[in-house]
């Protein structure tokens, strides 16, 4: 086996590149850690903890909202009986689970807490993502 030039090893990798399937907005529910990750792009982002429930996920570039990790989603379900009519099939669309958050809150609207709810609800309606949570008893 021979050893490969810089050069070759880059053109092999973006050959296999070229193959993979397009960036897919996604929302998935880990039954483990009852939480659910949201990614809106394919980018490198940091997370920003914003109350016991939610960490934004944003841009290393730009700082804007590109997705999250909502914790604690079995709780959420218990809390919002509600809720329970808008799973489907076994799955959720992420933006309900995060306005259900926001309008049981006691924050102002011109909160930036608020303000980054409402920046994570657009995200999420624009990503139109849902995740399965028939592990979840709903």
């Amino acid at each position: 086996m021979t050893a490969l030039s810089n050069a070759d090893f880059a053109a092999r990798l973006l050959k296999l590149a070229q193959d993979a399937p397009a960036f897919q907005p996604t929302a998935i529910y880990d039954v483990d850690g009852d939480c659910i990750e949201f990614l809106s792009q394919p980018c490198p982002f940091y997370g920003e903890r914003v109350d016991d429930l939610i960490t934004v996920y944003r841009s290393q570039d730009s700082g804007q909202v590109m997705g999250s990790l909502i914790k604690g989603v079995r709780p959420l379900l218990e809390k919002h009986p509600g809720l329970r009519i808008e799973v489907q099939d076994g799955k959720v669309r992420l933006v309900h689970l995060i306005r259900a958050r926001l309008w049981t809150s006691n924050l102002d609207p011109a909160d930036i807490l608020s303000v980054t709810y409402r920046k994570l609800i657009e995200v999420a309606e624009e990503s139109n993502v849902e995740t399965e949570l028939t592990p979840i008893a709903v």
